[in-house]
């Protein structure tokens, strides 16, 4: 249990920043048993020249939370080393959340005032060449794991600086690991393997928090060893395996007048690096017409992600990405856009239980007058509920892929019963 005692804290407080000052500048804050031992030593002597009182059952953990403030990010350390924490949420410094398998739950975790919690604020984003202020009260960074922060202050932090954290797994899920859990199906997977390195570009579409980085990065684990791959995101999640990978990430001012470097400049940029395959994090802005427009002129087997609801959503939320962008080309130009350049869309769902599951792969097929065309080749199919775990089937969507062919060019010959109704779908229930 973290300790509670508000005097204790501040003195933890004080004895952090006072033993951070006495430490030599070229030590390396790493949980080293050197560094440790040093630590231990500079705070023995700082307790003792304060005469500061610790009770003796509340040494170890004193010492202990002492530790995470100098060499970690104070309360949340503990949570971020616990491997069943997939999401860290403080809403303020007395409430912070954490979600498990899904589910969320207020944790012991709390900092002593809004001031602590935005000295971890500065200590995530300084070694990024960050800032945050009443005049930038917004800031996305990532730790050195690679989880992905995004922080808020006042003035647009209305109880105080908040912070929310998505883990970074040590250990990437493998497609093996999601029909595991049951977030995809058998067939549904050799099919995704099938269409990524047949070079389809493939749109992962989901809700905040329903996998869709996860989904991509196990995708892009399909991508064949040989190609280049330019990975662009807002903070590096993706963990490519691939020894042809160069990873860019945009850039935020440093200070008030710095240059910033927004994904559709690293988009635009990574045009001129003689990419075969384009991952892009996520699109939410006026990239998606540099997107499209990459996937319409050589370079296939794109990837990337979008918040929608649902294939049909995704087209839509498409439209209005482009069309941001401050071109004024008429819808029907961007349907066509869209249409010819998007193969597959892959909607990955968080459903009311917590689980996430690939709900739909549905392929592009073209346009009939001034709609875009879909049909849907597999999708889960929900049959009840035991207690709170939703029951359920992948099933096929019925017709065969138009993109069958190409996907025999490049050695996949997929049984026509892996897309008939009614036929036994490997891996589907669960």
């Amino acid at each position: 249990m973290p300790i509670k005692d508000a005097e204790l804290v501040r003195a933890k407080l004080w004895l952090a920043r006072k033993i951070e000052g006495s430490l030599p500048d070229k030590i390396v804050l790493e949980r080293t048993p050197e560094t440790v031992k040093l630590i231990q030593e500079r705070f023995l002597m700082a307790q003792k020249h304060a005469k500061i009182e610790i009770p003796a059952h509340l040494e170890r953990p004193f010492f202990d939370e002492l530790l995470d403030e100098i060499l970690g990010f104070g309360p949340l350390e503990p949570l971020l080393q616990d491997d069943t924490v997939t999401e860290v949420m403080v809403n303020r410094a007395d409430q912070v959340y954490v979600e498990r398998k899904g589910k969320m739950a207020l944790s012991d975790a709390q900092f002593l005032d809004n001031a602590h919690v935005e000295q971890v604020i500065n200590k995530i984003i300084k070694p990024l060449g960050r800032f945050v202020n009443k005049d930038s009260p917004l800031v996305d960074a990532r730790l050195p794991d690679g989880s992905r922060v995004n922080a808020v202050v006042s003035p647009c932090a209305i109880d105080g600086a908040n912070i929310t954290i998505r883990k970074f797994s040590k250990n990437p899920f493998t497609i093996k690991d999601l029909i595991g859990f049951g977030s995809i199906g058998e067939d549904m997977a050799q099919f995704l393997k099938a269409a990524v390195v047949s070079k389809l570009n493939i749109v992962v579409s989901g809700g905040t928090g329903s996998g869709k980085t996860t989904l991509l990065n196990v995708l892009s684990s399909f991508i064949p060893e040989g190609d280049r791959i330019v990975t662009i995101e807002d903070a590096a999640e993706l963990s490519l395996l691939q020894p042809h990978v160069v990873r860019l990430e945009t850039k935020k001012p440093s200070r008030v007048g710095d240059t910033e470097v927004s994904i559709r400049d690293l988009v635009i940029n990574s045009l001129r690096m003689r990419p075969e395959r384009i991952v892009v994090g996520e699109c939410r802005g006026g990239e998606a017409l540099d997107m499209l427009q990459a996937m319409n002129t050589g370079h296939d087997g794109s990837l990337t992600t979008i918040h929608a609801n649902s294939p049909r959503d995704t087209i839509s939320r498409l439209e209005t990405l482009v069309l941001m962008a401050g071109m004024d080309l008429p819808l029907s130009v961007v349907r066509k856009q869209i249409a010819a350049a998007v193969d597959l869309i892959v909607q990955q769902t968080r459903l009311r239980d917590g689980s996430r599951k690939v709900t739909s792969i549905t392929e592009v097929t073209g346009m009939e007058g001034e709609m875009v065309v879909m049909q849907e080749i597999f999708r889960f199919d929900e049959t009840g509920v035991d207690g709170e775990k939703v029951l359920g089937e992948f099933a096929p969507g019925g017709g065969r892929p138009n993109c069958e062919p190409r996907l025999r060019q490049h050695g996949f010959t997929l049984p026509a019963t892996m897309f008939i109704s009614g036929a036994s779908v490997r891996g589907r229930r669960r």
